[in-house]
């Protein structure tokens, strides 16, 4: 049965709110993590491989069970399944600030990646849930504006904390917005879920994608060390278990992912445009800090803020761009935006030794959240109307899913294909060249993106109409985050 809450009163404004708050603090801690790579490796001694681990961990286990986290709430009610996501999040945020070794914090990383798989899917499945139809797409924007202040705040706050209290208080800073977020949801949010929901849930498929996933992701990282037996090992093992997956989709009576989904030609498409997008985009961010940090000499703070720009872009002007993209169709701003922000990442060459801001790294990031702008609002409301209107949901958690898989994957291959190992990340010189051969990559898929579009895309309008998510909101030092849609809905 449909909510029916109205944003103007008392109960929805804090509705609106906790949802905020809880999608908020995953895309600050998003955020802040790339931010605080080099200090993290300095004070534990760790390895690039492992500083891999540490932003990989968070996704591995994020885009393996999102769509499942999704599934839960539905079945045993949205405001708890997510109060309990909020509570794990925070847990594992307190075991990460007090982790002694890099190895604790890894595991401590994955284990906040299930907490944020139960949080994600969660925000806005609130908002769906609890408003009155006329109210929601008031509610989403209401909450997509405070997400974006999240996501502005979060590099300054990051910088600031690493710089100052030092890295582990980026995440000790989760644990009181947890309290305030899972206090406002028990006392504000009625409780909801899908009567429909039967049958059981598609277990084993979570376990074979995020098995896979892992077994891919693990003979990326660990064969910039060298290609050893374990490596091959884990790349076939990976291999294997993707395709037991494909087929145990395929079998399943109520699939985690159904691939009669990619019957369409243009969800398909679009899914692919968003593999390379935000795979490139997650390259481009784990690579920039470093840089910035280790060859061009930049302190934390100023670091972090240092591609603010694309979010103010984005915050102004995503929302117009989704407009734009409804009236023209939506092959120009796929096929333009992936290609003006590949001329960003190119300019991105500039940033080397003795960069300085004004001159070498804000005309990138001008350029660079100019195309974001232009292309990620139309992405997601292009896979949505991809398909049936009441599959919207489903598409869009897979094509959250594959955006996380996406970033994974780039951070697991990129030190591999730019040579870069071991220490070297400490190493002025080693990072400068890795960081340039990363830069090409990047724009390469980009711009490969972007024909991708051109070719495949239509140029009239989608035919059917949906309202563009104007959540996707990229943050300055992380791949884009979308707090997540309602990832599960029945289908």
């Amino acid at each position: 049965m449909d909510g029916g809450l109205r944003l103007k009163s008392a109960q929805g404004r804090w509705v609106v709110l906790a949802a905020a708050l809880g999608s908020g603090m995953a895309m600050l801690d998003g955020t802040v993590v790339n931010v605080a790579l080099p200090a993290i490796g300095a004070d534990l001694g760790a390895s690039l491989a492992a500083l891999q681990w540490t932003v990989n961990a968070y996704l591995l286990t994020l885009a393996g069970l999102i769509l499942l986290g999704g599934s839960l709430g539905d079945r045993y009610g949205r405001r708890r399944v997510f109060v309990i996501g909020v509570c794990w999040f925070a847990l594992a945020s307190g075991l990460c600030s007090i982790a002694p070794t890099v190895g604790v914090l890894i595991a401590a990383r994955a284990l906040q990646g299930i907490g944020g798989a139960l949080l994600t899917p969660g925000s806005l499945a609130l908002l769906q849930a609890s408003f009155h139809p006329d109210d929601r797409s008031a509610a989403v924007g209401a909450w997509s504006g405070l997400g974006g202040v999240a996501t502005a705040v979060g590099p300054f706050l990051g910088g600031w904390l690493v710089s100052g209290p030092g890295w582990r208080w980026i995440f000790v800073i989760n644990l009181p917005v947890a309290v305030v977020v899972a206090a406002l949801t028990l006392r504000h949010v009625p409780e909801s879920r899908d009567e429909r929901a039967t049958g059981r849930f598609d277990v084993p498929g979570a376990v074979l994608a995020a098995l896979a996933l892992g077994g891919v992701t693990y003979a990326l990282t660990a064969a910039a060390e060298g290609v050893s037996a374990a490596v091959w090992v884990s790349a076939a093992a990976g291999v294997l278990l993707g395709v037991a997956f494909v087929v145990a989709e395929r079998r399943s009576p109520r699939p985690m992912l159904p691939l009669e989904l990619f019957r369409s030609r243009l969800f398909t498409a679009i899914n692919l445009v968003t593999l390379g997008v935000y795979g490139a985009l997650s390259g481009v961010f784990f690579f920039l800090q470093v840089q910035l940090q280790t060859v061009s000499g930049f302190e934390p703070l100023v670091a972090g803020v240092a591609f603010a720009p694309v979010t103010v872009l984005m915050l102004l002007f995503s929302a117009r761009s989704g407009r734009l993209a409804t009236r023209i169709g939506p092959r120009l701003p796929l096929t333009l935006g992936p290609l003006v922000a590949a001329a960003g990442v190119l300019l991105m060459l500039r940033i080397g030794p003795a960069a300085s801001y004004w001159t070498d790294v804000l005309p990138a990031a001008v350029v660079f959240g100019v195309g974001l702008t232009l292309l990620v609002a139309p992405l997601t409301a292009t896979v949505l109307a991809a398909v049936d209107v009441r599959r919207a949901g489903i598409a869009s958690g897979v094509n959250n899913a594959a955006a996380r898989a996406a970033g994974l994957l780039a951070v697991a291959a990129l030190p591999l294909l730019t040579g870069l190992s071991g220490e070297q990340y400490r190493v002025p010189s080693a990072v400068d060249s890795a960081f340039r051969t990363a830069v090409l990559i990047c724009a390469g898929l980009l711009a490969g993106s972007g024909l991708l579009a051109l070719a495949t895309v239509p140029g009239r309008r989608p035919a059917v109409a949906v309202e563009p998510d104007t959540s996707w909101y990229c943050c300055p030092t992380g791949p884009p985050v979308d707090p997540g849609h309602q990832a599960s809905e029945s289908t």
